[in-house]
């Protein structure tokens, strides 16, 4: 099998550090994006927010596909874009875009949609369809490499996709939410898939997603996305154990409960909880397990006690997930014990004062 690489002429400025530096301005009506993001050479870095963060579009200025009004993209210390003016065409930049969308070529056949992208980047007819029939097999589809796309599974269509964006040995690869139109236990498989070939092949990528999982799973860094500004980052199990934001603590399956300190107690709307003697916390945020909450029966008597209120109630897999505001916190319980529980109903809570982990920066900020 044999690859051609897709990243063209290096032109790197001497002693300038390889991997992915880019600095990206968009403005558009009222969406602002002003982000900054670092890849090192063979990392993989996970990209979170809510929707309408900006995420897509950062993916698409990298992939030189989007405009953009200020900044700059380096790929191994090539320039790819000095600035909204000087860009490098998308074909010439070896950076592969992977979306939720395979994008296959329906009228042709996986081996021949995988060879066709080595065939762009130079190699010979017979040198493509060695590689793609070998990328085929690294992917799990041997012997299915004469089938046109519909007649593979989205599951297998992605797989097709990832062989024919790597097969080209692209300097960096850019996944924009490519598991979410997969059920779970295909995701699950493909997930396993793009793990074990990034690490085989020390591609550079940047995975933007909705799923904690595959942050955990693909990622040694985490970035933070928010309202076009990057609120964490830094590396994956840091970030998730102590979130900067609501959003990056709902990601991590936690609370984040902002509140106020005095000389002997942390407060937030009705929770108060004691702060041990010499304790500082400048900027305090409280950060607890949803299942450390405990529904109680009667009013507050002691420490870590509050009345709350209920907001609504979620499903979630091990029960039900009760909402609640005066704080905003989030309470895991059995379904047989939130049976009669409605929304607007008043509720006691009790959290564990040694459950409690105070965060005082949120983590890495860039």
């Amino acid at each position: 099998m044999s690859a051609v690489p897709a990243g063209g002429r290096t032109d790197a400025e001497p002693g300038a550090a390889a991997g992915l530096d880019a600095r990206v301005v968009v403005r558009r009506g009222g969406f602002a994006l002003d982000a900054a993001l670092q890849v090192p050479a063979g990392t993989v870095v996970a990209l979170m927010g809510p929707s309408g963060a900006g995420k897509s579009t950062l993916l698409g200025v990298l992939a030189g596909l989007t405009g953009f009004d200020d900044g700059h993209v380096r790929l191994n210390g090539r320039a790819l874009d000095a600035s909204p003016a000087c860009r490098t065409p998308p074909a010439s930049r070896g950076v592969v875009l992977l979306g939720q969308d395979p994008r296959l070529f329906p009228h042709l056949s996986a081996r021949d949609n995988v060879a066709f992208g080595l065939r762009v980047h130079g190699a010979t007819k017979g040198a493509a369809a060695d590689g793609a029939v070998g990328w085929l097999r690294r992917v799990g589809l041997e012997g299915l490499g004469g089938r046109r796309p519909a007649q593979l599974s989205g599951g297998q269509q992605q797989r097709v996709a990832l062989a024919r964006a790597l097969a080209t040995a692209p300097a960096a690869i850019l996944l924009d939410e490519p598991l979410t139109s997969l059920d779970t236990e295909t995701a699950a498989d493909v997930r396993a898939l793009l793990h074990q070939q990034l690490a085989a092949t020390g591609t550079t990528a940047v995975v933007a997603t909705h799923d904690a999982v595959d942050a955990v799973a693909l990622a040694s860094r985490l970035v933070v996305l928010e309202g076009g500004q990057v609120t964490q980052s830094g590396p994956v199990r840091e970030v998730l154990a102590s979130p900067a934001t609501r959003f990056a603590a709902a990601v991590a399956g936690l609370n984040r409960v902002e509140g106020r300190t005095d000389a002997a107690s942390w407060r937030a709307g009705n929770l108060v909880l004691p702060v041990s003697a010499g304790a500082r916390h400048p900027s305090p945020a409280a950060v607890f397990r949803p299942s450390d909450v405990r529904v109680m029966d009667g009013p507050p008597r002691g420490a870590g006690e509050w009345a709350a209120r209920i907001v609504r109630l979620e499903q979630t897999p091990a029960g039900v997930r009760v909402r609640t505001a005066d704080p905003d916190v989030a309470v895991d319980v059995a379904a047989d014990r939130a049976a009669g529980l409605a929304p607007g109903d008043p509720i006691t809570l009790r959290v564990d004062p040694a459950d409690v982990r105070f965060v005082e920066t949120g983590g890495e900020r860039p």
